[in-house]
């Protein structure tokens, strides 16, 4: 399992990444996590079926708990030629994920990767410049390499069917319903924030925020307070636009980066989540919510779309229809039975979208891209191996975490961020 994203990295992606990690390894898969180091505190302690193996890497600034491992295609042909997976799975296309693909090509191991963020957001992501072509020429390439790329949606296999990119499986977002819950809600927190137990708090969590984004949240806030004055706002998330909404909005509460239990305390101890966000891929922060039995108001895009019932499970506005977003914010904090009617049924839908399902899901996908790749002689993989010149000790690190001896069974994944 090789990923960037890790915790206590970014909240969506880390998370995504431990949880398929530990479902593997409870189903008695032997899982290698090769992942950056995130400083010299770093040193995981061991454990059975679960091995890690840290790479060099750069923080992504201003972004500190974003982590990018540095290109290492030498010193994984090297790590996999010593102990033969049995698949690569790479979610995302960066330095270290291509590093895996050849990597991993020229071994003639079996090859998945994910492609998570809906088109329509990538492009806009992309912006339209001269890049965008290339990007996406880029990005189809990656993929159609792979000899199975997993969407989380049928909408999103569609648009990149359209696109050309193939063979395609969905698998949708996980999110662990045990973890997030309304059992969590703690009245002495809502008390440190301020807020009684009939007022209001609109809870935002972002990790990567466009400016226009908290814009929007700031407005709607604003507005939602017209009809609820006592109403407060949480704020979570570790990122420097953070700076400008607190100077602008002092009585909010800022939570910085949270994960674990202590999250979904926070989560569950809120009323409603806002996103205002029209572009960035917030799938986990809708599954968490949901989970933890609140009603959302968001934009009809992207990953809100997809996991969003208007007037079912949370409260949907059209894209461009800013004035509406406003309104459904402040009619969801008024109205205190819809807010218990749609996160009730939040909390229903969450259910159908457990990591065990996933797990399980995933592992029908490497059993059938086993099954399907072509088979290369152990001979002819050891030969490319030396042309490579691997050299496993120039890039790994800590010793102590090198390769030792192989069992059988070993299943690789390499992830990457999620693109917004």
């Amino acid at each position: 399992m090789v990923t960037e994203p890790y915790p206590p990295g970014l909240q969506g992606a880390a998370s995504t990444v431990a949880r398929i990690a530990e479902g593997l390894r409870l189903r008695d898969h032997t899982v290698q996590l090769v992942r950056p180091k995130h400083g010299p505190l770093d040193n995981p302690r061991r454990r059975a079926g679960l091995e890690n193996v840290l790479t060099p890497a750069i923080s992504f600034l201003p972004y500190r708990l974003l982590r990018v491992g540095l290109p290492s295609r030498q010193a994984l042909a090297g790590l996999w030629t010593e102990r033969r997976p049995d698949l690569v799975h790479i979610a995302t296309e960066g330095p270290l994920g291509w590093s895996a693909l050849q990597a991993a090509l020229a071994l003639k191991l079996p090859v998945c990767s994910d492609f998570r963020t809906d088109l329509h957001v990538q492009r806009r992501l992309l912006g339209a410049g001269w890049l965008q072509k290339p990007i996406m020429a880029y990005l189809r390439n990656f993929h159609n390499r792979c000899h199975c790329t997993m969407v989380s949606t049928e909408a999103l296999r569609r648009q990149l069917s359209a696109e050309g990119f193939s063979p395609l499986s969905v698998v949708t977002r996980g999110v662990d319903t045990q973890r997030f819950s309304p059992r969590k809600r703690n009245p002495a927190l809502r008390a440190q924030w301020g807020v009684g137990d009939t007022d209001v708090a609109a809870l935002y969590v972002g990790g990567m925020a466009q400016g226009d984004d908290l814009e929007l949240l700031l407005q709607a806030f604003q507005q939602l307070r017209c009809r609820q004055p006592a109403a407060r706002l949480v704020v979570l998330g570790d990122d420097p636009a953070h700076k400008a909404l607190r100077a602008r909005c002092r009585q909010a509460i800022f939570g910085g980066h949270r994960t674990g239990d202590e999250l979904a305390m926070w989560y569950a101890s809120s009323d409603l989540l806002l996103l205002p966000g029209r572009t960035a891929n917030c799938g986990d922060v809708v599954s968490e919510a949901m989970a933890s039995g609140l009603a959302t108001v968001a934009f009809n895009s992207a990953d809100a779309g997809q996991q969003i019932a208007h007037q079912y499970n949370g409260l949907l506005a059209s894209t461009d229809d800013v004035s509406t977003f406003f309104r459904l914010s402040a009619d969801l904090a008024h109205d205190t039975e819809m807010r218990r009617r749609l996160g009730a049924q939040a909390r229903e839908k969450a259910h159908q979208h457990g990591w065990e399902g996933i797990v399980l899901r995933i592992e029908d996908l490497y059993a059938a891209t086993m099954a399907t790749a072509n088979a290369t002689p152990r001979r002819r993989v050891w030969a490319q191996a030396r042309m490579l010149g691997a050299q496993i000790d120039t890039v790994m690190e800590p010793s102590s975490n090198k390769v030792g001896t192989a069992p059988h069974k070993t299943v690789l994944i390499t992830m990457l961020p999620d693109r917004a």
